[in-house]
């Protein structure tokens, strides 16, 4: 009963965090950023367009995290987490370094190891899926490696569509290394 407890705290911790992180961004909820601030973040990461790219990664932190906090859809919600944070190491976090105080990864890496104990422990007796009596089958070790490595793909696809290009009708200036000033015209333009 004690790890049951302990997985229903563990669960119910971690999932709520994700889900109030999503809804940060969704509804502004918890003095979060809201969808439109979200939306233009995600522009400057090279997710474009940028709101679009806001919603899925909040709905899926929302989505994700009330399926770990209730203990239900197996390793879907942990697959969730994973993808969520893998994308948000890389494109935010990992030039920080690793502490959450300079703005690393540690973040990330907790929750995703939370989330991978999650998928590969199971929910535990205090659960949805034990009470519809589906945890044994949603914990299949096949499952719970294809959950993982879907949501690794999600993650290396939705990085691999970053997108720096400048807005079209728009033209990059070029500057002179070192101060960040425009060129002078050639004498020979004059």
């Amino acid at each position: 009963m004690m790890n049951d407890l302990a997985l229903l705290v563990a669960r119910v911790t971690l999932g709520a965090s994700i889900a109030s992180h999503g809804a940060q961004k969704a509804f502004g909820w918890f003095d979060g950023s809201g969808p439109q601030n979200a939306g233009a973040y995600f522009e400057t990461l090279g997710f474009k367009p940028g709101a679009q790219y806001a919603a899925a990664a909040s709905y899926n932190e929302i989505a994700a995290g009330a399926l770990i906090a209730l203990g239900a859809g197996g390793p879907l919600g942990p697959a969730g987490v994973l993808a969520t944070m893998l994308v948000a190491a890389q494109s935010v976090h990992a030039k920080n370094g690793f502490f959450a105080a300079k703005g690393g990864i540690e973040l990330n890496v907790v929750y995703s190891a939370g989330a991978l104990a999650l998928a590969s422990t199971g929910y535990g007796a205090l659960s949805l899926d034990r009470a519809l009596s589906l945890d044994e089958k949603l914990r299949h070790p096949i499952l719970t490696t294809l959950a993982i490595a879907g949501g690794l793909a999600a993650a290396w696809t939705i990085l691999a569509q970053r997108d720096f290009s400048p807005p079209p009708g728009t033209l990059a200036t070029p500057t002179i290394a070192g101060n960040g000033a425009s060129p002078s015209p050639s004498p020979a333009a004059n």
